[in-house]
């Protein structure tokens, strides 16, 4: 038999008369102003601090920014551009194509939705391509529609779009193409719960997927060159910057990234020069 003071009755079953008890204990602390004031200052000095760390770096979140529409059924979204082209994120509704093209610059994709025919060649979700300077890209459609982020594409100059597309009418398809299929390529640890599967590399700058799995941290690090990162999946602070999936982020050279963290694991693209703390193997 259970003691009479430890017996429930029908009101502790109800969760309504738990509110008092949680109210109470949520009741703010009255503290002495001076303490008040020291707590204040505390926190001011650290936002400000954070902002001068963090001057300098852009983040496009997933639902920000403007789209724009490039053809019937096909819009864009600028994302950064630099000296080597753009960065943007493409839509194609059901059924559209782009023009046969030749790049201007290292055009590189990946296809985040849906799925797109190149040709014979149909990449679908986490495929990748890089199309060196020069080469040709021939009628590019989509079946179902599709979502892919671009990254050194002339799209958003129109001058250098539509010599892009005069060059599309030039025989050869000049340099090869890069394809890395969503499973293929191979994972290398470069830090306790950290790989990279490389994609491209240009002397050392690396174009790369970069995983980090739950509760996973990297140091915080000095960028010698432009650092590209679009989060494909999951969610991860950089230093006390937020990026959730579908989130853009640029650290131009000189910047600074605090300590890296994810704690529920990510996933992203990021495209910089080879960072020593990050070598294969650490």
């Amino acid at each position: 038999m259970i003691p009479e003071q430890f017996a429930k009755t029908p009101a502790d079953d109800d969760p309504r008369s738990l509110t008092p008890l949680i109210c109470e204990g949520l009741l703010p602390l009255e503290l002495p102003a001076t303490q008040r004031n020291d707590l204040r200052q505390r926190l001011l000095r650290r936002v400000g601090d954070s902002v001068r760390r963090h001057a300098g770096l852009r983040t496009v979140r997933a639902g920000d920014g403007d789209w724009r529409a490039f053809k019937a059924g096909i819009r864009t979204k600028n994302l950064w551009e630099g000296a080597q082209g753009a960065s943007v994120l493409i839509e194609l509704a059901p059924g559209t194509s782009l023009p046969a093209h030749r790049h201007h610059y290292l055009e590189e994709g990946i296809v985040l939705r849906g799925g797109l025919q190149l040709g014979e060649l149909a990449l679908g979700p986490g495929d990748y391509q890089a199309s060196p300077a020069g080469s040709r890209h021939a009628r590019i459609s989509s079946r179902t529609g599709a979502l892919a982020y671009l990254r050194g594409t002339s799209l958003e100059n129109t001058r250098k779009a539509l010599g892009e597309r005069l060059g599309g009418l030039i025989p050869g398809n000049g340099a090869a193409k890069h394809t890395v299929f969503a499973g293929q390529g191979d994972w290398q640890r470069v830090a306790s719960g950290v790989e990279q599967k490389i994609l491209w590399r240009d002397g050392d700058v690396i174009s790369c997927f970069f995983r980090l799995a739950a509760g996973a941290h990297l140091p915080a690090h000095t960028h010698n060159g432009d650092e590209e990162c679009i989060m494909l999946s999951g969610d991860a602070f950089f230093g006390d910057v937020l990026l959730q999936a579908g989130d853009f982020h640029l650290a131009p050279a000189g910047s600074e990234h605090g300590e890296a963290y994810s704690e529920h694991g990510a996933l992203a693209f990021i495209r910089s020069r080879a960072i020593p703390l990050l070598s294969p193997g650490r």
